[in-house]
């Protein structure tokens, strides 16, 4: 009794100590009014574009402001609540003097700085909202003692949880997740012991979690997913009675699940993945009877599931996949009434599939795919009438695809392939109107389904490929958002259809390896999406069309092993998008074009022809020249003789002026002897070195690097206008017959996206490149002002420039340092890329091997390659993203900028991470700056043979307004591949 009296008396001391304190504090505040607290938060605001603080004035009373609650009286401040009202600015400690503060709600803004410290000497305060906004900095010292709900989630806090969180007694909602948070879980969270929610997630919290949590017993929620927690699961947390939801999901937890989490008769949802735990699950977790939704998927569990799993009545949604489980897949599984959602693929189970699967259950979602099933396809997997997505493929499956899924209405994914089922397709499957993915490749399915009806409205991929259809092609008129069609390898025979040509949302046509005769429609240059054409290994006959070249993304195509004859169309060499072509074996005659595709063409790619010309890689035997018809007239042949003879002495004169004045020239002035190059014949005429040596003045200075100064200069002759580089160190080091063969090189290079290299000229004292001049600025310069739109062109550009260098130009030409400062933007948003004649030499790169804009690697080989420009175009595309460069140093605890963009785009809010100055365009370009991301970490991947080549890449951006980018299949993991 004594004890029970003492600690009656130290609880009751405790509360008078906080009512004094609380009371001191008002009397301290007393001097200054809650009015000026307010104007003092207002003022911090530097924008406000719904103007929501519009109403706070001094004319108007104070309880009458936008988001502001009094007490019943109206003399006194109590809450301030403005969630999402897009503000910009910092939060003032003023608010936090307010002395009968009770709420305070600022989630879903733009504020940013460090949370003030005074906002946990608040002491009237129960509720802190400060979620979804940009603070950094450290979470502040101290504790509320009467504070009931504190968020921070979704910022960029950093640091440690500091040791006193303990100190919020009273706590009973707690949510730091989503910021940049290290270290471990302090011990004083034990005393929390009021806690409710927890919640830790997407920060880079590690060490064990704490057995500590186990002594919260009024935890319903903990949620300490996607952090890098490592060891056991603690025993401890079976004791939580109260707990409805256990997610540690995504870190590095290792040993066996607790037997002890049986304990939790209230769990509702278990979810686990993302781990390494190990061996079997225990049977206490089938004990679960609430339990509505269990992922315990990727992770190295074993042994088999059991029919105790018939006790999980309100199942919901069971994820086991990743795993290595073995045995049958339980009897039981078919008598769960509220499954919905059953994900086992990538495991090792045997057997058959329950044959009473889905009859009394709710499936939507069903996926075995990737173990050793057998048997046949259960007749029963659509019976709830809402099943969407069936994943069967890679196992041993037989027999015939069930009658029951030609009436399953619900279906909108179906993946079969890689299996052993016979038979044909059953009778309405393809009128099937949702379905929008069909895999049923790699079987022994068969039938004539060119005469069957299709319509499938909303199909955009299909794949029958390896299987034994015959009869004709099936017609595909319905399906008009069908983007890749595979019916390669069966026994489809008579014509491609013209209609075909309707498909204008087709990126990849693949009907190779069947009996398919008649000639290639023309129609098919309809298909202006089209990105891969394989006909290859058929009967075809006829000329190739020429309309084939007009295609504007075609990059592969594939014609070998046909009966096409006549000459190969001119304009398909003319094609820009087209890198790899076979003709082979074919009947082809007449002339290879020397351009596009066919410059480096494989021998393989030509042969079984009768073609001639090419380069001689080729082995193709060069072309006889064709003597003129003999009954050509006398007066046409003296006329066009006397047009000829004319033309060439004109064009012999002016090539003869031109090559003169691009040679080679010394010229002495008072600076010495001068060794002078030019590449454009104007530039020749109008410049002298006069011109280019006086340009180096002081206030014609444009821009100063570590390797070069850049002038603006301006002929005295005719006014023409250029930029001179000036070169003092790599140019003394060059030897000199390289050094104009090469810079000869570079001066021919011709591109809109291209700044064009005038001339090049030195001496003992120093070198000068003289590039033509732009109206615009660097990349580096304007960045700040720019809408996605705009910096969208922007990259485009840059793209098509490294296309032309890596595809077009021969050998092909690596810029080496690709870095904004190198990009020129002019006023119609067009960029320009700045070459110099030291990536193109591959001089001295040591001299700049320390630059941000290459890849780590690359410091360390020294070798530059088209994947480093690659990596430089990522990078600068995630500075077009973000707004941060990869110079700025400070990226949390994240090693590079590379690494930061991964973290953030995986496990953040777009807020987070997105350039403010974009950010009100988020609602109409929210996919496309998503997209351009998962593009720009694509680009700055480890490995440089998984980067995209530029072609890709200029594919990608110009199609990535659209809802998907029908080039590159960037896409995010997903459970059915």
């Amino acid at each position: 009794m004594a004890k029970r009296s003492a600690a009656f008396n130290r609880k009751l001391t405790a509360c008078f100590f906080i009512f004094i304190t609380i009371i001191s504090v008002n009397i301290h505040l007393s001097g200054a009014s809650e009015l000026d607290f307010l104007l003092s938060f207002k003022a911090s605001i530097v924008h406000d574009p719904l103007d929501s603080l519009s109403n706070w004035n001094t004319s108007t009373v104070v309880c009458t402001w936008s988001g502001v609650t009094c007490t019943d009286d109206q003399q006194h401040v109590t809450k301030i609540i403005l969630p999402a009202k897009n503000i910009f600015g910092s939060l003032s400690a003023s608010i936090f003097h307010l002395p009968f503060l009770d709420t305070v709600d600022l989630a879903g803004n733009q504020l940013s700085g460090r949370i003030p410290n005074d906002a946990f000497s608040c002491l009237s305060l129960h509720r802190l909202n400060l979620s979804d906004n940009n603070f950094t900095g450290q979470i502040p010292n101290g504790s509320i003692p009467v504070l009931v709900a504190l968020d921070l989630s979704n910022n960029m806090l950093s640091g440690k949880i500091p040791e006193n969180i303990g100190g919020f007694s009273c706590l009973k909602h707690l949510d730091l997740g989503g910021n940049v948070l290290v270290w471990k879980i302090p011990n004083s969270v034990s005393n929390m012991t009021s806690l409710e929610y927890l919640t830790l997630a997407s920060n880079q919290l590690d060490g064990e979690i704490p057995s500590e949590l186990g002594l919260l017993t009024n935890l319903k929620w903990i949620y300490l997913g996607y952090n890098k927690f490592s060891g056991k699961i603690p025993e401890e947390i079976g004791h939580l009675s109260s707990l409805n939801q256990l997610d540690l999901v995504y870190n590095n937890l290792t040993g066996q699940i607790p037997f002890s989490l049986g304990n939790l008769t209230g769990l509702q949802f278990l979810f686990l993945y993302q781990n390494k735990l190990s061996g079997p699950i225990p049977k206490s977790i089938f004990s679960l009877k609430k339990l509505m939704s269990l992922d315990l998927s990727d992770n190295f569990l074993s042994g088999e599931i059991p029919e105790l799993i018939i006790q999980l009545q309100s199942l919901e949604i069971l994820h086991l996949f990743s795993n290595n489980l073995t045995g049958k897949i339980p009897i039981a599984i078919s008598s769960l009434p509220h499954l919905q959602v059953l994900q086992l693929w990538s495991n090792s189970f045997t057997g058959q599939i329950p044959p009473n699967l889905g009859k009394k259950n709710n499936l939507t979602v069903l996926d075995f795919s990737t173990n050793s099933l057998t048997g046949k396809i259960p007749e029963g997997l659509c019976n709830s009438g809402h099943l969407l997505k069936l994943i069967l493929f890679s196992n041993s499956l037989e027999g015939e695809i069930p009658p029951t899924l030609g009436h399953c209405q619900s279906l909108k994914r179906v993946r079969l392939q890689n299996n052993r089922l016979s038979g044909g397709l059953p009778e309405g499957f393809t009128t099937l109107p949702l379905i929008y993915f069909l895999d049923l490749s790699s079987n022994y399915l068969l039938g004539d389904i060119g005469t069957m009806k299709w319509n499938m409205p909303l199909l955009k991929m299909m794949s029958l490929a390896d299987n034994k259809f015959s009869g004709n092609l099936p017609e595909l008129d319905s399906s008009i958002q069908l983007e890749n069609l595979d019916l390669s390898e069966n026994n489809f025979s008579g014509n491609i259809q013209a209609n075909y040509g309707k498909l204008s949302q087709l990126t990849q046509l693949k009907l190779s390896r069947n009996s398919i005769s008649g000639s290639i429609p023309s129609e098919l240059s309809s298909c202006k999406k089209l990105v891969s054409l394989d006909l290859s290994s058929n009967q075809l006959s006829g000329p190739i069309p020429g309309s084939l070249g007009s295609l504007p993304v075609l990059g592969q195509l594939d014609l070998s092993k046909n009966q096409l004859s006549g000459l190969i169309p001119e304009i398909l060499g003319s094609a820009d998008s087209l890198v790899q072509i076979n003709i082979s074996h074919n009947c082809l005659y007449g002339a290879l074009p020397t351009t596009g595709a066919f410059l480096a063409i494989n021998w393989s790619s030509v042969a079984g022809n009768r073609l001639c010309g090419g380069d001689p890689t080729t082995g193709l035997p060069p072309c006889k020249s064709r003597k003129s018809p003999f009954w050509w007239s006398f007066v046409a042949c003296l006329l066009v003789a006397l047009f000829l003879i004319g033309l060439v002495a004109y064009f012999t004169v002016f090539i003869h002026k031109r090559k003169k004045s691009l040679k080679l020239k010394k010229v002495e002035n008072e600076d010495g002897i001068w060794e002078l190059q030019f590449f454009d014949s104007k530039a020749s005429r109008a410049m002298t070195i006069h011109d280019i040596i006086s340009s180096k003045e002081e206030e014609s200075v444009i821009s100063i690097g570590m390797q070069e100064t850049s002038y603006k200069g301006r002929s005295a002759m005719k006014a023409m206008q250029f930029v001179v580089e000036e070169k003092n160190h790599a140019i003394n080091s060059l030897d000199l017959e390289n050094a104009w063969e090469e810079a000869s090189a570079l001066g021919k290079i011709r591109h809109q996206n291209i700044v064009q290299l005038l001339g090049f000229c030195r001496s003992e004292k120093g070198g000068f490149l003289a590039y033509e001049s732009l109206e615009g600025k660097n990349l580096s310069e304007v960045l700040g002002g720019l809408s996605w739109e705009r910096r969208r062109r922007i990259v485009v550009g840059v793209a098509k420039a490294l296309r032309f260098l890596h595809c077009r130009c021969r050998p092909s030409v690596s810029v080496g340092e690709l870095s904004p400062e190198r990009v020129i933007v002019d006023g119609e948003d067009e960029a320009h890329l700045r070459l110099s004649v030291r990536e193109l030499l591959d001089v001295e790169p040591r001299r700049f091997l320390s630059s941000a804009y290459l890849h780590p690697e690359t410091r360390k080989t020294k070798e530059l390659t088209d994947k480093n420009d690659v990596y430089g175009l990522g990078l600068i595309l995630i500075e077009l993203l973000t707004g941060r460069s990869p110079a700025d140093g400070e990226f949390s605890d994240h090693e590079s900028i590379v690494a930061w963009a991964q973290y953030c785009y995986t496990n953040c809010h777009l807020d987070t991470w997105i350039d403010p100055t974009i950010l009100g365009q988020r609602s109409i370009d929210q996919n496309e700056m998503i997209e351009a991301m998962n593009l720009a970490l694509h680009c700055t991947t480890i490995d440089p043979s998984a980067r995209p080549c530029s072609n890709e890449i200029v594919k990608t951006l110009e199609s990535i307004s659209s809802t998907r980018s029908f080039v590159l299949a960037f896409e995010p993991f997903s459970s059915d591949y």
